[in-house]
């Protein structure tokens, strides 16, 4: 260890701009041995480990980068795999520079940070490769069982979890597939969907029983769930869009960012395209509103497609954008057009099929809640031609008592109102856990959610007071 002196930061090399654009393929390579244990062994075995502390899952992070320096990969993905349910998705989807690399020590000291995204890749495909990864088997079968609303990354998490502590679980989906965010939000350049289908397969395996296209308050009641169930876990994710601040409501071609990944996702899973001609960006001069991660995955996407043309249209400037910094560097390396301190005040259309947008152009004022500088008016205004607008400005939930008929406690935002020491509802029975708690937020916090929540059930399940049911 501690060769960071010695030994530069080096990245698994990634597919060149000019070539990845014409597939959807993951654009980073794996690590040979040889590189993965030079990488590993750059760690610093900090007495605080500032990358520990700033991950959402509190991963055993210094262990096994120390375990795959010493070539001992089983033992390092045992490791990793006991605070994280799925390494492999962490360590691809991960905004790593803004939590455990962007922390690490070694950066801070100007070497370059340990590259822990890519190593947690590199032990996940390996272990797989070597058939370490076996069906959840517990020790201590409990006779109760707890159902899942939703099989996004927080409901897969908590079925992992739960199934360890030993209890049956079944999951209900509203879609045709199982992943919810990881299956249809993703695209296949970050997170190949075959990884996804592997985990969902291992969970079936371990026992967990899907219910696909079967909706919540509409192919069965919440109330009969809690009939049947000894406990509910709501983790639904929220997947209503934002709306920009000028109307878009009847113009066929301004799009919400989500329907557009998930149509592009399902074509590339076999499916058959969709009748709206929008949802694909060939040939079209595309602007994406907004700056997070959902954004990029636009944009990139977009051009993938063969647009014409992809701008993307932010309020605020580059080091205030609220996505990763190095998607933002692979938009731009794959031709993609920002326009900083931009803020859409006008849509241009005839016969309600946008030709365009006015923008304000802004500067940076003071401070706001959200702890950057929000954008100013400058009185300048300027326009540009599209004939394709994808509104990526986030996510809020629909109203969960509306939808499922029950009488749940809500927060003003319209997320489910919980005891976050125990994930618990107003409904004793009813636990949730990830963006239906929090608001729209990373992967890896649902997992962390899904984890947390599946321990509360666990406590909750076990307590002599719990009627257990037929």
């Amino acid at each position: 260890m501690l060769e960071f002196f010695k030994k530069k930061q080096v990245s698994p090399s990634k597919t060149e701009a000019d070539k990845r654009i014409k597939d959807f393929q993951e654009i980073y390579n794996n690590y040979s041995t040889k590189d993965s244990i030079d990488q590993a062994s750059r760690c610093s075995q900090c007495g605080i480990p500032f990358c520990q502390i700033h991950c959402p899952l509190n991963n055993n992070i210094p262990d096994w980068l120390k375990y795959i320096a010493e070539d001992r990969l089983e033992e390092a993905y045992e490791i990793s795999s006991s605070t994280n349910a799925f390494p492999e998705v962490c360590g691809r989807v991960c905004p790593q520079d803004r939590l455990c690399e962007g922390n690490c020590v070694v950066e801070k000291a100007g070497f370059g940070s340990i590259t822990i995204g890519s190593l947690e890749k590199y032990i996940t495909e390996t272990a797989w490769d070597n058939g370490w990864i076996n069906p959840i088997k517990s020790e201590k079968k409990q006779n109760q069982k707890v159902a899942i609303i939703g099989s996004g990354p927080a409901g897969l998490a908590a079925a992992t979890y739960l199934l360890e502590y030993g209890y049956e679980v079944e999951v209900f989906e509203k879609s045709d597939r199982i992943g919810g965010l990881l299956i249809y939000g993703i695209p296949n350049f970050k997170l190949d969907k075959s990884l996804v289908i592997r985990r969902t397969d291992w969970l079936k395996e371990s026992g967990v029983k899907f219910n696909v296209n079967c909706e919540i308050g509409k192919d069965i009641t919440f109330k009969k769930l809690e009939n049947t169930f000894d406990a509910i876990l709501i983790a639904t994710g929220v997947y209503k869009a934002r709306s920009l601040d000028v109307v878009t409501e009847n113009i066929h071609n301004s799009i919400p960012a989500l329907d557009y990944l998930i149509e592009s996702n399902k074509l590339g899973l076999g499916d058959r395209a969709s009748e709206n001609k929008y949802l694909n960006a060939k040939d079209k001069r595309v602007i994406v509103i907004g700056g997070g991660d959902t954004a990029m995955d636009c944009v990139r996407t977009a051009v993938r497609q063969q647009a014409s043309e992809v701008i993307c249209l932010y309020r605020r400037n580059k080091e205030n954008m609220p996505g990763s910094a190095r998607e933002v560097a692979n938009a731009e390396q794959e031709g993609v057009n920002f326009k900083w301190l931009s803020v859409p005040s006008k849509i241009i259309q005839e016969k309600n099929i946008a030709t365009g947008l006015t923008y304000k152009v802004a500067k940076l004022g003071e401070v706001d809640d959200s702890g950057r500088r929000s954008p100013v008016d400058t009185g300048i205004e300027k326009s540009l031609k599209s004939n394709l607008i994808i509104e990526a400005l986030g996510f809020q939930p629909e109203n969960i008592n509306e939808k499922f008929k029950t009488h749940l406690d809500l927060t003003g935002w319209d997320t489910i109102k919980v005891d976050f020491n125990r994930f618990q509802t107003s409904n004793p029975k009813v636990f949730a856990a990830g963006d239906i708690v929090r608001g729209a937020s990373l992967v890896v916090w649902a997992i962390h959610d899904g984890r947390e929540a599946a321990k509360k059930i666990k406590n909750f399940l076990s307590s002599n007071n719990i009627k257990k049911a037929s």
